[in-house]
């Protein structure tokens, strides 16, 4: 299994050692039990607390302030995704990475709406567990590849619209958004990048989310890119296969 990296910001500074607190979420208690002792034994990680279902995590998350959340997907009550959702809304600086056995197209989009900034199968390897959570935590996304094979197929059959520019809702302007926001930029350097306000670039960040019909900034860039936009591949060139 190989997992996909997905930049959406760069960070000005590296994960040090044990500096990204981590908080797990699973309905399964020997899954749950699995994942705290190998998510302890990572260097740069420190688990500070474990849930067994969506409504604890939800608690839980606002109680210790996690960076990053590993969340399982189905859980019954509050499932995951709205469990991602509920905790990206109180604490929008926190991190979601979903740790699940599916990858259907229903659960990988609830995921990228809720806020996910990763998708990880429960076969990945230890390693790359790792990668996606201090990714995660350093403001990127990462997805694993049968993720991102899916997705690049879905979105390339969905945005077949008969014109040789791909997004023709889009303005030219939000065109470039779109593009900047593929290369991984937050809104003040857009807003550098195309000599115009944060605000300004909020707002087209915006309109871009609802003419393309996501809810996130991930969704979007995943659509981006695979329609080619933001000069980068899906796949980056290194990434680890197993």
């Amino acid at each position: 299994m190989s997992v996909g990296k997905l930049a959406l910001a760069e960070s000005s500074s590296q994960v040090e050692r044990g500096t990204v607190s981590v908080l797990i979420a699973d309905d399964h208690e020997l899954i749950l039990e699995g994942l705290a002792l190998l998510v302890g034994t990572m260097p740069a990680c420190q688990v500070v607390g474990v849930a067994h279902s969506g409504q604890e995590a939800a608690a839980l998350a606002l109680e210790l302030r996690p960076r990053v959340v590993l969340m399982d997907a189905r859980m019954p009550g509050l499932s995951g995704t709205e469990a991602a959702a509920r905790i990206l809304a109180e604490q929008p600086d926190a991190a979601v990475v979903m740790v699940t056995m599916f990858v259907d197209d229903d659960s990988v989009l609830c995921a990228l709406r809720a806020g996910a900034r990763g998708y990880v199968l429960k076969g990945a390897s230890k390693a790359e567990l790792e990668r996606a959570i201090v990714a995660a935590a350093n403001g990127e996304a990462l997805f694993d590849e049968a993720v991102v094979e899916r997705f690049s197929r879905y979105f390339t059959a969905t945005d077949v619209s008969g014109s040789a520019q791909p997004f023709p809702e889009l303005t030219p302007r939000e065109r470039e958004v779109l593009s900047l926001l593929a290369q991984g930029l937050k809104n003040r350097e857009i807003a550098r990048q195309l000599e115009i306000t944060v605000k300004t670039a909020r707002n087209h960040v915006s309109n871009v989310l609802g003419k393309l019909g996501v809810q996130s900034r991930t969704e979007a860039t995943l659509r981006a890119r695979a329609a080619g936009m933001g000069g980068l591949n899906l796949h980056e060139p290194g990434v680890e296969a197993r």
